[in-house]
């Protein structure tokens, strides 16, 4: 069984098509007014169907990303989020950088108090990855 030889040279072209950062639906995202302003409440979105791809081999990344944050004057729309989130379905993305931009552009638009975005990635050929980033930085 040692002798096997197997080609796998076959693979070595194949890329499935990617898109780049470019679709991502960033000028969707919209908020609504948080009506009890100075007085905080935490905010937990889960989602379980995150996807983006890699941009090496353009095969799917999953997710579990959870959103939390602490709102100023601003709630993010549900809807908007939906949209926002689906819009990275076929961007070519590593997964360090997409929970990176996610918090970046929600922060943005939401100007919480406090943001965290975690993302708990599916294993691939046995590692998985958990990235957490933060709004305001820690020192």
């Amino acid at each position: 069984m040692g002798n096997v030889k197997v080609d796998h040279s076959k693979y070595q072209n194949i890329r499935f098509d990617t898109q780049d950062e470019s679709v991502i639906l960033t000028e969707i995202l919209e908020t609504i007014p948080y009506e009890y302003p100075g007085k905080e409440v935490e905010v937990e979105i889960p989602t379980a169907e995150f996807t983006s791809v890699c941009p090496w081999s353009g095969l799917p990344d999953f997710a579990e990303i959870k959103i939390t944050f602490v709102p100023d004057r601003h709630l993010i729309e549900m809807k908007s989020l939906k949209y926002y989130l689906t819009s990275y379905r076929n961007v070519g993305i590593y997964q360090e950088h997409a929970t990176r931009r996610i918090l970046e552009e929600l922060a943005a638009v939401a100007k919480p108090k406090r943001m965290r975005v975690e993302a708990l990635w599916n294993p691939r050929g046995g590692l998985g990855t958990r990235v957490v980033a933060e709004f305001p930085e820690k020192s």
